[in-house]
């Protein structure tokens, strides 16, 4: 049994539980996972035996809880400095920290008109305007990050960091709804569908059972 224990919902459909599952996989550590499927009658119930919000993900380690997916990428930065999820440069650090806090809060109408669904494809749906600028604002972060920290990698910051984790499902909602991005986006989109952790996720999300028809259009 391991030391850390990640609970996570649904990986087909959870975006959350994606960026903490997948910088927990990044770091190289041993985990053990749970996997509460959501939007069932027993959900909330079952989540709230590992995680005081009621939300996933959730974050075990020996004694310690952690919730919320940008506190577990910060303290598995911390516990585990050797993996690097944080550019080691102060500048870099600040601005990965600030792009991956406004993922974290922002963007409502991507989440609410593009729910994630990794094993499905969607080319018909419309994009709002809200979301055509939710898409152009996502794209100029990348353009940014990329132009002034990412010359040692094909990654925001260089090497794979938190900062991808955050943006690792808005990669997953432009592939399920064909978004056409500009190049260097499309780029660096290519470069975290390829990585090996995002990878396992998604063949784990594709090979799920569980089907939530609100997010199945």
């Amino acid at each position: 049994m391991a030391e850390l224990t990640l609970i996570v919902g649904n990986k087909n459909y959870s975006s959350w539980s994606m960026r903490a599952w997948v910088a927990l996989k990044a770091t190289g550590q041993a985990f053990d996972e749970e996997v509460i499927p959501l939007d069932e009658p027993t959900t909330k119930a079952a989540i709230l035996k590992h995680s005081p919000s009621g939300r996933v993900p959730a974050l075990k380690h020996r004694d310690l809880v952690v919730w919320d997916s940008l506190a577990i990428c910060e303290y598995l930065a911390e516990t585990f400095p050797e993996a690097r999820l944080w550019p080691a440069e102060k500048n870099a650090r600040a601005i990965a920290r600030s792009v991956s806090a406004e993922m974290h809060a922002g963007f409502a109408a991507l989440r609410s008109h593009l729910p994630m669904n990794v094993r499905a494809s969607y080319s018909n749906r419309g994009v709002t305007p809200e979301v055509q600028a939710d898409i152009l604002r996502i794209q100029a972060i990348w353009h940014d990050c990329r132009r002034r920290f990412g010359g040692e990698g094909p990654f925001l910051f260089g090497e794979f960091g938190a900062a991808d984790c955050m943006f690792a499902p808005v990669v997953s909602r432009f592939r399920t709804y064909k978004i056409e991005l500009e190049a260097e986006s499309q780029a660096y989109a290519d470069a975290v569908w390829a990585h090996p952790a995002v990878q396992e996720y998604v063949t784990a999300a594709t090979n799920e059972p569980w089907i939530i028809e609100k997010y199945e259009f």
